[in-house]
């Protein structure tokens, strides 16, 4: 006894050791007496106690007391001679056990270390002691535990643990309930743990299945993998293998970047996958085979958590001997062949598997037929034609990183464009179809694809890829934009051909007006990379003494890009890069040096080649990007270089007067533009001009305009020069702006007496003769004869006059103002005063380019002079009107435009009258007043009310496609963002004016009394063309409107056309309200009024890409989508289908044509609803058999066509053999069997001659009209009293 007290004093301080760690358990005085004796006394009375009862232990039994269960789990000595002492005492093992069980209730965490140290004890009858419903009790009290010891380790993850917060008499019970022991298990806990992995190997668990796989699930979920460990090392091993995987398949697969994921991984590689090794057991040895496909099969649907479980299939796959990875890629290929789900899976391990299975040997890289790495290759391929569009987008980016990946193992080009190949397409032929997806997640992976295997489509480029390029650099998308951007421009740096050259510089240099500021900036520094920096080379090169040509001296591609940037249409964008980057100082002195350098180079090899100089001129582009580039670098501009070549350029000039055109035509202009590019040279570096070059100069610039004998482009330029030159050399501004004004009012003097002098000749000669013959386009090349010649000065006086104003608005034009009223009135007795010289004669018919011109140069008057344009500018709205010539027309609506700017009030109320140039013959003058008024629009001085929006739709079916391409981006761009409710508030109209019809009170009130040609903005026609260009129109317009709009569009269909057909507003026996009628029926059908509950996600496909919280907006939006989704059904039901109903009788009792497309509409919206059809048409028996026959028959003709189809074509698209047919035939001939009998069946119900109901006998609310009354003698609206109006969005063009 004396060793055994020893021992229990031993343990009781080591129990009182832990006193501080175990507090509630220590806490009583009681704690402190456990001991073996106590035990083992309160154990035999326990005993003696259940002997005597005749209940059952296990629903009776008390637990042994908290200083008892306390000094078991903390003392194992004192439990190693437990066993010994109660067969001593004649006491069972098996006692301890009840009692034990009903502790781990009462104290689980310590009762739960008690149970495993007397199961581990070295004397413990194991068999006796293990049960299956105590381990269980076990496993639970160890699972509360931790839950627990994670709650206290975050208190604020409940619902009530902010302060302050949650239900007041919860916390105030909270207050008066006892302390809990949130310190029992930070410290048992791990003890436990480390129990059970003891324990784990040793229980008899083959027997138990059930506490097995609760064993393996405890621990999976606790993340003791040392449990699993000790489970798998057991002798029951092969039946814990795929509980095992069970347990810890949710752990790998799991969403989220953690401890646990990782060490689960690394513990299915380096302690589970072994055990499948060849000496293991079969059935070990398949669970391992089939692991990664267990996983693969479980795998999550989110892009994030999916790529986490990839990472972790592909660690598995890594363990795995070459016969089972070899395996599991046959499943991968069969799995690309699968489901949607399983096909998106498959493409991210293609990639992820792509660098285990190809070969380490040098030797081996090459894609050999029947090798992993071409089948991988070719289901990428396959996959980027999949039918849906997240796997086609997820395709083509793993297919950009594959060719990185083999592009980095030196497999050769010509092998991977040979693999790249899908039956008879190419890769640029893929690319050019992905580039176009209407999905833009595959617009923008096929754009990554292109920048990755351009050295894979190889030269030249396929023109209609490089289309789809530039058209995406036009994306609504700005990930779009910018990828785009990044792909042609790595085409461009790649392979610089004339075709990449001229489309990348149709698509980039735009983009720097872009909305985006980072687009702006990369296209600037493009531009700097691939066009300046190129031209930059030439600065220090010299001809050889040999060189004769151009081409020969220059690095290939510099001239072209020198040609191809003066474009009249890039242009402007290149001036903007160019100002843009010249203030950012990044325009190098070096490129005015090239520029100088080219320019002097060429004109030396011309004079080598002893050509004359008269018929020299520079590259063309070099003058003009010398005068955008000079103004930035004015110190590397030589002026021997300017005087040298202006003085040359002026020789020129002098030498061409009395010479025919046809001598000098072919360089004329070009001389001319160079001229116009040096003048804004000079000017832009005059500061550095010395002072007598400077003065001459001016005098030169200043005798040659009043000259009156330049060519028009010329005048601007010199007059200018001559301002900018006048300015900077004066001493003050005061002196500068004087001096401007003193030779503006000399040279308008000078015009003014030309021009005069040219009427009063002009007016003699038409006395003497009856009619005079105006100067024709034929005359040229034919010498001038003194009357062209006058009427040619007297043209360039009066632009000359227009560009003085310009430049000097306080000049005085009191006196050519009457000039120019005479001639733009000349054959006009009502405007023209009676005091004026001119007689009857017509300057329209006998000098057209002064009649132009004198309207040109009247509108720059106005623009200076508000009391002139109060007076003519309904003059220009009058001539706009009637002019037959497309120019005049052309110069007057951007007038109009400025007159807009300018005097915004004064030109509003003639908008309609504008608005008509947008239907006008001329293609030129459509497209100007588009986007003369698009701009308008966008800087807010034209508001989208009235007719202007109505005008503005048939630019969207004009017969020019570059004004059906700036329509598009209107409304898909600009429109949609300024005024995104402006399509829906006004759809109902435009139906009714595209057609002409007057039956719209709106509409009718829209046509004022001073506009009555409505058909001129009308769509008009029952013809399929006519129909198809207004379905284009209302489908741009649909696409614009959210599902919410969508879905308030389609009520007011229904209401405001259908029900007004069916109330007598609307009459279907006039073209305008069947057209209409038919319209409304089409729309309603058409796809884009579909409302599915995805669509929501659908519109913001990209816009959440990468941003925070995107699943969070994605499950709002999605969540949004089925609520519009429901509400549509719903308004189905209540409001369409009883009109529909309606509608139905009075066209069937007119006998119109337009039943069909009634019926027609009815299939197509309840396609959706085929096992619903009988409860939403309830009211309408027949017509709910009339529409179950007509879809059974559109689909029978369906699988008609598709028999037919695999009939001609096998599976792989070859035609079959004669002997082949039968199988199809029988297909086609089952399918027709099929649909006779259904349509028997239905027939048989039809000709029961039920009639349909008359809708006052029907259960179904009724609408009141939302169009007025009906007229005399009509009867009384009746029909759907219950739909109301819907009232209009909020308008944005009030704001």
């Amino acid at each position: 006894m004396d060793a055994d007290e020893m021992d229990i004093d031993l343990d009781g301080a080591g129990a009182g050791a832990t006193d501080d760690i175990d507090a509630p358990f220590s806490a009583s005085p009681a704690s402190a007496s456990g001991s073996l004796p106590a035990v083992l006394s309160e154990v035999a009375a326990l005993h003696r106690r259940a002997s005597s009862s005749s209940s059952s232990y296990s629903s009776a039994s008390p637990s042994l007391s908290l200083p008892s269960i306390t000094y078991l789990s903390s003392a194992p000595a004192a439990v190693a001679s437990l066993f010994p002492r109660l067969f001593a005492a004649g006491i069972p093992a098996s006692s301890v056990l009840p009692p034990l069980e009903a502790s781990l209730s009462a104290h689980p965490l310590p009762a739960a270390v008690a149970y495993l140290r007397l199961l581990l004890a070295p004397a413990s009858p194991l068999l006796t002691l293990f049960s299956p419903l105590p381990f269980l009790s076990l496993l639970l009290a160890i699972r509360k535990a931790a839950s627990s010891s994670a709650g206290a380790a975050n208190p604020s993850s409940g619902s009530g643990g902010g302060r302050g917060r949650g239900n007041p008499r919860k916390r105030k019970n909270q207050r008066h309930q006892p302390a809990a022991a949130p310190q029992a298990a930070p410290s048992l806990l791990p003890r436990a743990l480390s129990l059970l992995a003891d324990a784990a190997g040793r229980l008899p668990l083959r027997a138990h299945p059930d506490a097995r796989r609760s064993l393996v699930d405890t621990a999976a979920e606790l993340a003791a993998f040392d449990v699993l460990a000790a489970v798998l090392g057991s002798d029951y091993h092969a039946e814990a293998v795929q509980d095992v995987v069970r347990a810890l398949a949710p752990v790998v697969l799991s969403g989220t970047k953690s401890t646990a994921r990782v060490a689960a991984v690394q513990f299915l590689v380096t302690k589970l996958v072994p055990l499948g090794a060849e000496e293991g057991e079969d059935v070990v040895r398949k669970a391992m085979e089939y692991l990664p496909r267990y996983l693969a099969v479980k795998a999550p649907d989110k892009a994030e958590a999916r790529a986490l479980a990839v990472e972790a299939i592909v660690e598995v796959v890594r363990a795995l001997g070459s016969d089972e990875r070899e395996g599991f890629a046959g499943y991968v290929v069969a799995m690309s062949k699968g489901k949607a789900k399983g096909r998106l899976l498959a493409v991210d391990l293609v990639l992820a598997m792509l660098p285990v299975l190809l070969p380490s040997d040098r030797d081996d890289w090459d894609l050999e037929e029947g090798s992993w790495g071409l089948k991988f290759l070719r289901v990428l391929v396959e996959r980027c034609s999949d039918s849906v569009g997240g796997v086609r987008a997820r395709a083509l980016t793993n297919a950009a990183q594959a060719l990185d990946v083999l592009s980095e193992r030196g497999v050769e080009v010509d092998r991977l464009q040979e693999v790249m190949r899908t039956g008879d397409m190419g890769l640029g032929e893929l690319l050019r179809q992905r580039c176009t997806d209407d999905k833009a997640a595959v617009r923008k992976a096929a754009l990554v694809l292109i920048t990755k295997a351009i050295s894979l489509i190889g030269r030249p480029v396929d023109e209609s890829l490089l289309c789809a390029m530039g058209a995406a650099c036009s994306d609504p998308l700005v990930s779009i934009r910018k990828a785009a951007l990044a792909a042609i421009s790595e085409v461009f740096r790649k392979f610089p051909d004339e075709k990449v050259m001229k489309e990348w510089l149709q698509a980039v240099p735009p983009l720097v007006i872009d909305s985006e500021t980072s687009i702006q900036e990369e296209c600037e520094n493009l531009f700097l990379e691939l066009v300046l920096n190129r031209i930059c080379q030439s600065a220090n090169l010299n001809p050889d003494d040999d060189s004769i040509k151009l081409e020969d001296v220059f690095p290939e591609g510099t001239l072209d890009l020198l040609k191809s940037i003066c474009d009249g249409e890039i242009a402007p964008c290149i001036k903007k890069i160019c100002a843009s980057l010249g203030k950012k100082k990044k325009l190098k002195p070096l490129l005015a040096s090239s520029l100088q350098n080219i320019i002097t180079i060429s004109e030396s090899l011309w004079l080598r080649s002893r050509k004359p100089i008269e018929t020299w001129t520079a590259p063309i582009g070099s003058w003009w990007l010398l005068s955008e580039v000079s103004s930035f670098a004015p110190k590397s501009v030589n002026w021997k270089f300017l005087s040298h070549h202006w003085k040359l350029l002026d020789n020129v000039r002098q030498d061409d007067r009395g010479k025919a055109c046809s001598q000098v035509e072919p360089n004329c202009a070009l001389w001319a533009v160079n001229r116009v590019s040096l003048l804004q040279t000079i000017s832009n570096v005059s500061m550095e001009l010395p002072v007598e070059p400077a003065a001459e100069l001016a005098h030169s610039l200043l005798t040659r305009i009043e000259n009156f004998d330049m060519n028009l482009s010329e005048v601007d330029a010199h007059v200018k020069s001559l301002k900018i030159l006048c300015k900077r050399k004066a001493k003050t501004a005061k002196e500068g702006d004087a001096l401007i004004l003193k030779w503006a009012q000399q040279l308008i003097r000078s015009a003014v007496d030309i021009l005069d002098q040219y009427i009063k000749e002009t007016s003699e000669s038409a006395r003497g003769h009856s009619f005079v013959t105006p100067v024709s386009s034929k005359s040229r090349g034919k010498k001038q004869t003194p009357a062209s010649k006058s009427t040619s000065e007297a043209v360039i006086a009066v632009f000359t006059v227009g560009s003085l104003i310009l430049a000097c608005p306080t000049a005085n034009v009191k006196d050519i103002t009457p000039l120019l009223h005479t001639i733009i009135t000349s054959g006009n007795s009502e405007l023209r005063p009676k005091n004026l010289v001119g007689g009857t004669i017509s300057f329209k018919e006998l000098a057209p380019s002064l009649y132009i011109q004198s309207w040109d140069t009247l509108a720059k008057i106005c623009l200076v002079d508000d009391k002139v344009a109060k007076r003519y500018i309904p003059i220009f709205v009058q001539e706009l009107e009637r002019s037959d010539m497309a120019t005049l027309r052309n110069n007057i609506m951007i007038a109009m435009a400025d007159f807009y700017v300018r005097y915004t009030a004064l030109v509003d109320c003639y908008m309609s009258k504008i608005t008509k140039s947008l239907r006008d013959p001329c293609e030129v003058v459509r497209r100007q007043t588009f986007i003369l008024l698009s701009k308008l629009l966008q800087r807010d001085y034209v508001k989208w009310r009235g007719v202007l929006f109505l005008r503005f739709l048939p630019c969207l079916v004009d017969e020019s496609e570059k004004i059906r391409h700036l329509a598009d981006y209107l409304f898909g761009n600009i429109l949609k963002a300024k005024a995104p409710l402006l399509a829906y508030n006004s759809f109902i109209e435009a139906i009714y004016v595209l057609n002409d019809c007057t039956g719209h009170g709106v509409y009718s009130e829209s046509q004022g009394s001073s506009d009555r040609r409505p058909a001129l903005f009308a769509v008009r026609g029952t013809d399929e063309r006519s129909r198809s260009k207004r379905m284009h129109i209302y489908a741009s317009l649909l696409k614009q409107m959210a599902p919410e709009h969508l879905l308030a569009t389609s009520a007011k269909l229904c209401a405001e056309i259908l029900a007004a057909v069916c109330d007598g507003l609307l009459s279907v026996d006039d073209a305008g309200g069947r057209a209409v009628l038919q319209d409304a029926l089409q729309i309603l059908a058409c796809k884009e009024m579909r409302i599915h509950p995805n669509i929501c996600t659908d519109n913001s496909e990209m816009d959440e890409e990468g941003g925070e919280g995107g699943g969070t907006a994605s499950a709002l939006l999605a969540a949004k989508g089925r609520a519009v989704t429901q509400v549509a059904k719903k308004n189905l039901i209540q409001i369409a289908v009883p009109i529909f109903i309606e509608l139905k009788r009075l066209l069937e009792s007119k006998n119109s044509p337009l039943t069909g497309c009634l019926m027609e509409c009815l299939r197509a919206l309840l396609k959706d609803y085929k096992n619903e059809i009988e409860e939403i048409l309830v009211a309408d028996k027949q017509l709910q058999r009339e529409l179950l026959y007509d879809m059974q028959k559109y689909e029978a003709g369906k699988g008609k066509g598709k028999a037919a189809a695999e009939f001609e074509t096998g599976p792989s698209g070859t035609a079959r053999s004669p002997a082949r047919q039968t199988p199809a035939c029988a297909a086609a001939a089952k399918v027709d069997a099929s649909a006779r009998a259904t349509v028997r069946s239905v027939l048989k119900e039809v000709n029961r001659n039920t009639p349909t109901p008359p809708l006052h006998s029907m259960s179904v609310p009724k609408v009141k009209s939302i169009l007025g009354t009906a007229g005399p003698g009509s009867r009384r609206p009746g029909v759907l009293e219950s739909v109301r109006r819907l009232q209009p969005f909020e308008s944005d063009d009030e704001n």
